[in-house]
Parts: C-alpha cells; sequence; structure tokens
C-alpha cells in the first residue's frame, strides 16, 4: 500500500498532481440563502388549503362538479403554487442571487405571483410580457414591487426575458421549462393531493375527469403524473383556447408546432409547445372557442355568484361537455376543474361587451347552450 502526500495524487506517468480545491460555500451567502428558503416556506405554512366549490347541477343526474377555487391563494391565483415551487427550486440549484433581478416571462398571473415571492426573499422581479396584458395585472405586479417590461410580439418574451438576464446578472426563472419538473408531482401538497383529499367524504371521492387548461402545463402534468402514480382511474382532460397549439401538438404528435399569434385567454394558450407541457401524461384535449370561454365565466356568476377568469371559462366549458357525456351515457360520478384566478382582472375584457365586439366575439349561442345543458343535460357548439 502507497500513501502520498497531504493534497497530492500521482497521475498515469508517476508524476505529482496538485488537488484542484474550489469553495463556494460563502458563508454570508449560504444565511441569506437558509433565510430565503425558510420564508418562502414559512409563506405555505401559513396558508390554507384552497377551497373546492360545487356547481349546482340536477340531483336526477348523479354527477357532482367542483371547481377548485385556486383565486383564495395570498396572490389569487393558481399561478402562486407554481411560483413557491419555481423559487423554491431556483434557490436550491443556487440560480437565485442576493441582490440579482428574478425575470420572467409570464402574460400575468405568475409574473403577479413571481414579485410577490422576489418581495418577500428581497430580490428585484421584472415580468417580461405582451403589451397586451391587462392594466390590472400590470398594477398587481407593481404593488408587489415588480417592473413590467412590454414586448409587442409574444413569441418574443423568452428571448427577451434570456437577453435581460444576460445584461443583468439576474435569474431567467423560465416557468415554461421548469414548471414540470419543480413542482414535486408525486405529493407534498401539490394540487392533486388536496383535490383528492378534499373529495374524500364526498359521496364520488374519486373523479372520473378533473380538467386542467394549460399556459406552461406544469398543473396538468402535476395531476396526471399524480393520478398513474397512485393508480387512480380519474381521466385528465385539457382543454385549449384558439390561437394556441398545444391541441394540435398533441393531436398530431408533433413537438414542433406552432401558431402565429397569441392567445386571448390570458393566462393558457401558447404559440409554441412549451418544455413543460406533457402530452403523453395526459388522457384528452378539446379546442375551446374563445366566446365559449367568456360565456361560460358569465354563467358561472350566475350559478355561484363568483367572477373569474377567461381560463376558468375554458375548463368550466369543457366539464360542461364531459358532463354532457356522461348524462348521454347514464354515467354517474364527478368531474373537477379550477377556478383559477379571480374576474376583477378582466373587468374590461370578458366582463365587457365593448371588448367582446372589437374581439369580434359572440356569446349569445354558447350561453344560450349553456343554459340549455343546465336544464337538459344535453351541449351543442
Amino acid at each position: 500500500m502507497h500513501s502520498h502526500e497531504p493534497g497530492h495524487d500521482r497521475g498515469a506517468t508517476g508524476a505529482v498532481l496538485e488537488t484542484v480545491d474550489v469553495d463556494r460555500s460563502d458563508a454570508e451567502y449560504r444565511a441569506w440563502l437558509k433565510e430565503a428558503v425558510r420564508k418562502v416556506q414559512a409563506d405555505a405554512n401559513r396558508s390554507a388549503d384552497t377551497h373546492l366549490l360545487r356547481f349546482p347541477l340536477p340531483e336526477e343526474w348523479g354527477i357532482d362538479l367542483y371547481l377548485k377555487d385556486e383565486s383564495t391563494h395570498p396572490t389569487g391565483s393558481l399561478k402562486h403554487r407554481l411560483a413557491r415551487s419555481l423559487f423554491l427550486y431556483g434557490l436550491c440549484n443556487g440560480w437565485i442571487r442576493p441582490g440579482k433581478p428574478v425575470i420572467e416571462a409570464s402574460s400575468g398571473s405568475t409574473a403577479v405571483s413571481e414579485a410577490y415571492f422576489a418581495k418577500l426573499i428581497g430580490v428585484p422581479f421584472i415580468a417580461v410580457m405582451p403589451r397586451t396584458t391587462s392594466p390590472e395585472k400590470c398594477r398587481l405586479i407593481e404593488f408587489h414591487g415588480g417592473q413590467c417590461h412590454f414586448v409587442d410580439d409574444s413569441r418574443k418574451m423568452y428571448e427577451e426575458s434570456a437577453s435581460l438576464a444576460a445584461t443583468t446578472g439576474g435569474h431567467y426563472m423560465d416557468q415554461f421549462t421548469y414548471a414540470e419538473r419543480a413542482t414535486d408531482w408525486r405529493g407534498n401538497n401539490n394540487i392533486a393531493e388536496s383535490i383528492y383529499q378534499q373529495l374524500r367524504l364526498e359521496r364520488y371521492p374519486e373523479p372520473t375527469w378533473i380538467v386542467a387548461t394549460a399556459g406552461t402545463g406544469g398543473t396538468s402534468a402535476t395531476i396526471a403524473r399524480y393520478v398513474h402514480y397512485l393508480q387512480h382511474d380519474t381521466r385528465v382532460c385539457v382543454p385549449d383556447p384558439e390561437n394556441s397549439c398545444f391541441f394540435d401538438g398533441w393531436t398530431r404528435d408533433d413537438p414542433y408546432a406552432s401558431s402565429d399569434c397569441g392567445s386571448r385567454i390570458e393566462g393558457i394558450g401558447r404559440p409554441r409547445m412549451e418544455p413543460s407541457f406533457v402530452p403523453g401524461a395526459i388522457d384528452r384535449m378539446m379546442k375551446v372557442p374563445d366566446a365559449a370561454s367568456v360565456a361560460a365565466v358569465r354563467a358561472l356568476e350566475r350559478a355561484i355568484g363568483r367572477k373569474a377568469g377567461g381560463s376558468t371559462g375554458t375548463g368550466l366549458w369543457s366539464a360542461f361537455k364531459l358532463i354532457a357525456e356522461m348524462v348521454e351515457r347514464g354515467e354517474r360520478g364527478s368531474v373537477v376543474t379550477l377556478l383559477c384566478d379571480p374576474g376583477d382582472r378582466y373587468l374590461d375584457k370578458y366582463y365587457s361587451d365593448s371588448w367582446l365586439e372589437e374581439q369580434g366575439l359572440d356569446i349569445a349561442p354558447y350561453s344560450a347552450a349553456i343554459d340549455a345543458f343546465l336544464t337538459t343535460g344535453a351541449l351543442t357548439g
């Protein structure tokens, strides 16, 4: 047995090689990191779970419809869960650094939530977003200390975000890549585990369908993976709005599918197949007309007295379609969809008749179809 001098080793030629030792465990940074992670985890610990609301349906159908109300998070949307996961992921990977900005490509709600967490841990935040983003979302980003950086073409958000990160020395969070991997899909109080826990005492505790719209695709991936992991029989449906490529990419098995313009339904739909969208995990997709999405959120307000954003309407219309199919087959069970964010962020859009007219959207046929569905169980359109 041969011994070597401390700090040295011998190469193939027998020459003594110097050990290279790089220590990045700066005490000041490690103290900051521990405190930042504590603050983000404490935010989750302070928060109660979100509600599971029932949408009224005729009792004789034997079908229950629920909405997972994600608007009750501290930042008012489903994206609060994602932002928390992304910040923990970025912090624990050593990507988020003290004093350096976090930058995100976002059409609104993710940016609102990320601005909140950036302020919580004391780093700057810049949201790169389309110029058409609702003024209320911009106000909320700025309220939480964030800065809005606008682009005229939503397809340029990614490269502009990366460029800003490079010039500022900050971190491009890149929700569209990391959403599906930053969240623990096996459990740890993710949205899927929460849904099943809240349904535990209902008459149909294992839903026939869970409906999840896709922006990054992270939520649908988390739910679908959890369903498969726990061997549930639940199927997962992803509705897609107009001007989004997810449906075409999924039906054609085309990872390069694209769309020429951005979605009118803020928060969902993308012009490219995002890395966090996991087509193989989900069971079904639907293409939903934007007018149907708007009609559905207005029907939601009439039914339960709550305004919601357009993405909630996209999911609700698809839930109605699935329930109509169940009624036709005489099938009983439950369906869950998401109430993604509150409607007061969109009063100048989905609740504005002048905006509908400007967009050329006629919701009357879809509103009539929903009214008929809630009476007869059949849905056309």
